[in-house]
């Protein structure tokens, strides 16, 4: 009851926006991409001809966070406008109550009825919404299924562990199952996942480009297995070096950094199918175009990945996993004709949380109360921008993390489970402005800064039974089990 009261609020509000159409909207989200992972943030060995030119075309911005540093919560934060203080999913997991068992994959933890996201705004707005790609927030039939969260259209995997093989036996089309004639669980097949979101990404735009659309594609590369088409493998094969390595976890590839960089491509020529269509139908100047990525790039060589060898997350530290700058601060790009400048960069700090704020003022009406995110139109439209007082994560797994950014300073905890109270918890600090690769701890030179950020560490969050941070959170949790 408490989200239809809502909308009805934001349908009061809005009644009186212009008559003329709404922007559609395209947000695309790549799984895994490291932030120097394309040709317009210096990547030299991996060709990203199209989302290169989003961003000449365009705007490109240097200081843009993904929500968390893995797959699940960051999505959550990215449809709620909430960071992972006050989300209700902050961290990966699986519903442990049964109530998905009849799948032949479980989903992760629903997020409830209560939340209200982006598509939800949009739909009460007047747009035909679709999700297509990875989901991972809550299966058919829980209060986490896409078409209870405000999408029309669901196409893909339900869940993230389905998603790790690009050639599936199935996908969903909402709760159908669409079977993938040919395909097993190996290098190749004959329907890979990427070519079918494409296909039917472009389907979605064709049937509804006479009214505003909202179109979510949460691709499931280049996350693991490696696994893509000739192609795009032969573009490489004679080009990137290999070499030995220990094998772990995922299908192994014969040339997996070739494989790896096809991919990337591949999805790079997916968002240059959807631009071309836009243009072809005349909705580029009413169509605003995102391309930004959930976390940062694969660590160790996982599954044949070679962050190091890519030089995948540029000079920062960290990967997926991490809330040091390299599992977090990804490459973001946006287009919009008429409303962004060609060829704008913006060193605005901004974070998944903002994106709610943000498309909800782009389809022209309020924005809910109880966010943590902060509209980022502004900034798109080369006009002043509000800024955030601090930016604030917190990360149940890896070792158990806290983070905050406020202004170029960048506190950090690491390890917090190995911790027994609160009071042994230790806060690193850096000067994001002259060291961006947090290599200089400078916590021993200003005490103040520290606990500063500290007290923000505090007072930022709500504590989650589901997912406990704190050292006494997780005794308690323990010891209900």
């Amino acid at each position: 009851m408490q989200k239809y009261t809502i909308f009805t609020l934001f349908f009061l509000l809005t009644v009186l926006v212009s008559n003329a159409r709404k922007p559609n909207i395209i947000f695309v989200l790549a799984d895994d991409l490291g932030y120097n992972e394309l040709g317009c943030y210096g990547q030299k060995w991996i060709k990203t001809p199209h989302i290169d030119k989003l961003a000449a075309d365009g705007i490109k911005f240097t200081q843009h966070y993904s929500g968390q540093a893995v797959c699940a919560p960051c999505r959550c934060i990215l449809m709620t406008g909430k960071h992972s203080g006050h989300a209700y999913i902050r961290d990966n997991g699986d519903p442990k109550d049964g109530s998905t068992k009849q799948f032949p994959f479980p989903g992760q933890n629903p997020i409830p009825d209560s939340e209200v996201t982006i598509a939800e705004i949009l739909k009460e707005r007047g747009y035909q919404t679709a999700a297509i790609g990875k989901w991972g927030l809550g299966h058919f039939g829980t209060s986490g299924d896409p078409n209870k969260q405000g999408f029309d259209l669901f196409f893909g995997y339900n869940c993230q562990r389905h998603a790790h093989n690009h050639y599936p036996k199935f996908l969903w089309r909402n709760s159908e199952k669409i079977e993938m004639a040919g395909n097993e669980r190996k290098l190749d097949g004959k329907i890979h996942s990427q070519d079918e979101f494409t296909r039917e990404a472009l389907s979605f735009i064709e049937k509804n480009q006479k009214d505003p659309f909202f179109l979510y594609l949460p691709y499931a590369i280049p996350h693991l297995s490696i696994q893509t088409t000739d192609r795009w493998l032969n573009m490489y094969k004679k080009i990137i070096p290999e070499e030995e390595y220990v094998h772990r976890g995922y299908l192994k590839h014969p040339f997996p950094r070739a494989g790896y960089a096809a991919m990337v491509t591949q999805m790079d020529d997916s968002v240059g199918q959807i631009v071309s269509l836009v243009d072809k139908l005349g909705l580029k100047e009413n169509t605003l175009i995102i391309f930004t990525s959930d976390n940062g790039p694969t660590f160790r060589r996982l599954g044949g990945s070679d962050s190091d060898f890519f030089k995948s997350a540029g000079i920062f530290k960290g990967l997926k996993g991490s809330l040091y700058e390299g599992g977090i601060r990804v490459p973001t790009v946006a287009k919009w004709p008429g409303k962004i400048n060609p060829g704008s960069t913006s060193d605005h700090i901004s974070a998944f949380w903002d994106w709610l704020p943000t498309l909800s003022e782009v389809a022209g009406g309020q924005t809910p109360k109880n966010i943590d995110g902060i509209s980022m139109l502004p900034s798109m439209e080369g006009k002043e921008q509000k800024k955030h007082n601090y930016l604030y994560w917190e990360f149940p797994s890896y070792g158990v993390q806290q983070a905050v950014r406020m202004g170029n300073w960048k506190g950090i905890r690491q390890k917090m489970s190995k911790a027994k109270k609160s009071a042994d918890l230790v806060t690193e600090l850096y000067d994001l402005k002259n060291d961006p690769g947090e290599n200089d701890n400078l916590a021993n030179k200003h005490p103040e800064i520290v606990r500063k950020i500290e007290s923000i560490m505090v007072e930022a969050r709500t504590p989650s039974k589901l997912f406990p941070l704190l050292p006494e959170e997780r005794q308690l949790a323990r010891k209900a089990k």
